[in-house]
């Protein structure tokens, strides 16, 4: 793992756009894998404006949504596909038809995960993961428990993500239990992954994602496996970490290592 701990979410957020600009203007038709939930916002109106200042295209990329929850539509405004489309889609030159989400109102739910990963592999693949994770660990719909080569597939939510995800539905409205998720062995066939978390209520799980055994009991812990993970999170997430001063040691040697590669 590449551990980047830096001041705040702001800064958090243009480094990941960093990562991502440089991956689609090394190839332009590169497979894109993306995630919802608050974290991610700030990246992608970084992209927003990067694409609309011409700095980045979008036109030949293809991306691959994490999860969507099962019950609900694209048009549902609680649904993962309509938090793409007004967060990224919409802002940016992209072809919607090369967007994939997990099709939540799938008649055969089952068979839909094996077409989601069928398409996957179609594609090549995906080039570069985004992931959150959630504060029991989890990344996808992964909760603890699930498979550490696990694959696309239905999944029931733990009660801690319920409650933490019902703050986005109104009081009497249906909020999902179950979920279409990429598996974590999905997740770990990216060539690259990079995972974004800020806020002090993140330090418990990132601290046992980094430092903690590698165990299904905190399934983002399975990034320790990955072969190019890089975990781009702020202070207070970083601050049950035992080592800081290590990690940012090691980030600052990484970077001379760049700029000296650059050089060349």
């Amino acid at each position: 793992m590449q551990i980047v701990i830096l001041n705040d979410a702001i800064e958090v957020a243009a480094y990941g756009a960093d990562i991502f600009t440089a991956q689609l203007n090394r190839n332009a038709r590169s497979i894109l894998g993306l995630a919802t939930g608050s974290t991610p916002v700030a990246l992608y109106q970084a992209l927003i404006e990067r694409n609309q200042a011409g700095d980045v295209s979008f036109k030949e990329a293809t991306s691959f949504n994490l999860d969507e929850y099962l019950g609900l539509d694209g048009s549902h405004p609680q649904s993962y596909r309509h938090f793409m489309n007004s967060q990224l889609f919409d802002h940016i030159d992209i072809n919607k038809a090369h967007t994939y989400v997990p099709p939540g109102d799938a008649k055969n739910p089952v068979a839909a995960c094996h077409e989601y990963e069928e398409k996957i592999a179609e594609k090549g693949g995906i080039d570069i993961q985004l992931l959150g994770i959630g504060r029991n660990g989890h990344i996808g719909f992964n909760e603890p428990s699930s498979g550490l080569t696990s694959r696309t597939r239905v999944k029931t939510l733990t009660k801690a993500t319920i409650d933490d995800n019902a703050r986005f539905f109104k009081p009497d409205e249906y909020q999902p239990h179950l979920s279409i998720t990429m598996g974590i062995g999905t997740i770990l066939d990216a060539k690259k992954v990079v995972l974004l978390a800020t806020g002090e209520n993140k330090a418990e799980a990132i601290q046992a994602m980094i430092e903690g055994p590698l165990t299904a009991a905190c399934p983002a812990s399975a990034l320790q496996m990955h072969r190019d993970a890089v975990i781009v999170i702020d202070k207070a997430a970083a601050s049950k970490l035992k080592d800081i001063e290590f990690y940012q040691h090691i980030e600052a040697e990484n970077q001379k290592l760049q700029a000296y590669l650059a050089s060349l």
